[in-house]
């Protein structure tokens, strides 16, 4: 939403600057498509021969998390708690045998079913599973600093696929710049094959040459640019739940009290979506 608003601003402002000040928006609404055929044009042709496929479709899908936000919200950070807390509780107090069915088929299991909206994420899932699995197989004869080495291991793969979307975005925007030169030059080659034109005809082929220029650096500061800034912090929101989950699992793996392990967890959580002390201990009085 903020996204949409952002760059009706900017198109409000940077054109209605420009008629507010005299300047004749004909000139530049006339040369407008054809240089945003060059630009954009060129610049959606280095994207393809520069990303796979796979890397075009996560492109799409990291633009449109601009305009969705962030996927998590504080009802997500909590149900993140009670769903981790909940197993590590129960393999500790029924052993391995009563979570291994939860985290062997966590989609047929009763304490994921309650969680729907975590249940849809597979990265949070198989973080959860596969290190709890990891803890079944070894009978707890693991160090926990090693399963923490592992589950950052994880994480930091995970966010270094996710921050993709991002990073093409900003090479994105760094290149329009230097594309909108090259429609420039070439309007400046079309002027200079009609030299012999009178001052008026040359004028306006030179600021439609010009309008080149303008387009690139306002496509890339204006509008690209920071969609690449807004795609990275939505990522970055988006893997904070995963750190929550490590958290969780790493403190009681080293034997604190549940209650220190949650408030450690629950503590640590950025403030926009961090669940209040009572909402988290009065909803695991109830589970």
């Amino acid at each position: 939403m903020f996204a949409a608003v952002g760059i009706l601003v900017v198109i409000v402002m940077v054109f209605g600057g420009f008629m507010a000040t005299g300047g004749n928006i004909g000139p530049v609404a006339y040369a407008l498509p054809f240089e945003f055929m060059i630009i954009g044009g060129a610049a959606v042709g280095a994207t393809i021969a520069g990303n796979s496929m796979r890397e075009i479709k996560a492109l799409g899908r990291g633009v449109a998390k601009v305009f969705k936000g962030p996927s998590y919200a504080k009802q997500d950070y909590l149900d993140t708690i009670f769903l981790v807390s909940r197993l590590m509780k129960m393999l500790r107090t029924d052993g391995p045998v009563a979570v291994e069915p939860h985290i062997e088929d966590p989609k047929a299991s009763a304490v994921f079913a309650e969680y729907p909206r975590l249940l849809q994420d597979e990265t949070l899932v198989h973080l959860v599973c596969d290190t709890l699995r990891l803890v079944v197989v070894s009978s707890g004869t693991l160090d926990p600093h090693a399963v923490e080495e592992v589950m950052d291991n994880a994480i930091k793969t995970h966010h270094h696929d996710a921050i993709r979307p991002a990073n093409t975005l900003q090479g994105l925007a760094d290149a329009l710049p230097a594309l909108g030169i090259v429609a420039a030059v070439l309007g400046v080659v079309k002027t200079m094959g009609s030299i012999d034109q009178p001052p008026a005809v040359l004028g306006s082929m030179i600021g439609s040459a010009l309008v080149g220029t303008f387009l690139g650096v306002l496509l890339a500061y204006g509008f690209v640019g920071p969609l690449a800034n807004r795609a990275r912090q939505v990522i970055e929101s988006d893997g904070a739940i995963y750190q929550v989950v490590k958290q969780i699992i790493i403190a009681s793996l080293h034997g604190h009290p549940l209650p220190l392990v949650i408030e450690a967890a629950r503590s640590g959580i950025q403030h926009s979506n961090q669940p209040a002390f009572a909402d988290v201990f009065d909803g695991m009085r109830g589970r």
